[in-house]
């Protein structure tokens, strides 16, 4: 229930209720939850501060309002950490999501062209390219560090790499350019990943932040 002496707002009280409801099973994917005057009622609180509640989940993504139909809890889209240091296929393992890796072309030793962000411009370096599917689809093709910085942009792929990736040439995804430290040096490995967004959200954690 409420606890009406908190120095916590009643509507993020009522908020946390309904997230851990959520989270705990009591109201599963694409259920709807009580109404608002229900919610009021229940609580013993006004409809505007259960509509307040409902906003911060609505802009939190795990509800929805369906006009003339109620507020529906969203099926929850699978979560990947870009940024895991023990490595891309490593953070979809530890979220018990099965992907098969593949190899697509042996690592060479290549001329690095004109790339102002590619740390490695004007000299050689190992390639390595290799394409990661999940249930058989492409999610996202990637070139034990103990540090580096990444870099977000929307991008689109040229033919061929859109074949990979079983999309059109005119399919925006997400591109990352990656770089990795290591004890030995710095930006020793650079990579660039080629993210499908539909079928997962690639988030970074980032510590200290707590937003509504």
């Amino acid at each position: 229930m409420l606890n009406l002496q908190s120095p916590i707002p009643l509507y993020h009280q009522l908020a946390d209720i309904l997230m851990e409801g959520i989270r705990s099973g009591d109201y599963p994917s694409d259920s709807r939850i009580p109404s608002e005057p229900q919610l009021a009622k229940a609580y013993g609180i006004g409809r505007p501060t259960v509509r307040q509640a409902i906003d911060v989940l609505v802009r939190k993504r795990l509800l929805s309002r369906r006009r003339g139909s109620g507020t529906y809890v969203r099926t929850q889209e699978q979560e990947v950490d870009l940024f895991s240091l023990a490595g891309t296929s490593s953070a979809f393992h530890k979220k018990g999501i099965a992907v098969d890796v593949q190899l697509l072309q042996k690592t060479k030793r290549v001329k690095v062209g004109d790339d102002a962000e590619n740390p490695f411009a004007g000299g050689t370096a190992f390639l390595l390219s290799r394409l990661n599917r999940v249930d058989g689809s492409p999610v996202l093709f990637y070139m034990r560090p103990v540090g580096g910085r990444q870099t977000f942009r929307i991008g689109y792929l040229d033919p061929k790499e859109a074949a990979l990736m079983d999309v059109n040439a005119n399919t925006p995804v997400l591109v990352v350019h990656r770089f990795l430290n290591f004890k030995q040096a710095d930006n020793a490995v650079f990579s660039v990943l080629y993210c499908k967004t539909e079928s997962f959200v690639f988030s970074q954690q980032i510590g200290g932040l707590n937003h509504d």
